[in-house]
């Protein structure tokens, strides 16, 4: 029974990464990234009361399962990324988004910390505040574009 469990769990790991197009040291970073903000996120409303996703600040069960959705759907936009890969021959698609995603999840880190009220250098907050600046840009440009 154990070797078969194995066997199901390796198989399944499998088709993951080939799905993803092989694993990389990218992707695990994400995924890691993930954890980590995900667990902040938990500490910041279950022992600091000051998350600013729910009315109360403290723990609710619809944002965290809200929070994992969005990861899971984060993951599937990776997913995307890597056939556009294969579809199109390229090896930059899966990696640019994978990268965003993962500017993205430092930036949910480091503003998890903050609220935790644990001091953020001044270089990080400075870089943070450029990265939203340029993905604010990004978003008006997208939507002039489109009229």
């Amino acid at each position: 029974m154990k070797e078969w469990i194995c066997t199901a769990i390796g198989a399944v790991g499998a088709f993951i990464s080939t799905a993803f197009g092989g694993w990389s040291a990218a992707l695990t970073t994400l995924c890691v990234f993930m954890v980590i903000d995900y667990v902040t996120g938990l500490i910041v409303a279950g022992v600091f009361k000051n998350s600013e996703k729910t009315e109360t600040g403290g723990m609710e069960s619809r944002a965290g399962w809200k929070g994992i959705c969005r990861k899971g759907v984060s993951l599937l936009i990776v997913l995307v990324a890597a056939r556009l890969d294969l579809a199109v021959g390229a090896t930059f698609i899966k990696d640019g988004v994978v990268i965003a995603f993962i500017a993205n999840e430092t930036i949910s880190i480091i503003e998890n910390t903050g609220l935790m009220g644990i001091p953020i250098p001044g270089v990080i907050m400075r870089a943070i505040d450029v990265l939203q600046k340029k993905a604010n840009s990004d978003k008006t440009d997208d939507k002039e574009d489109k009229k």
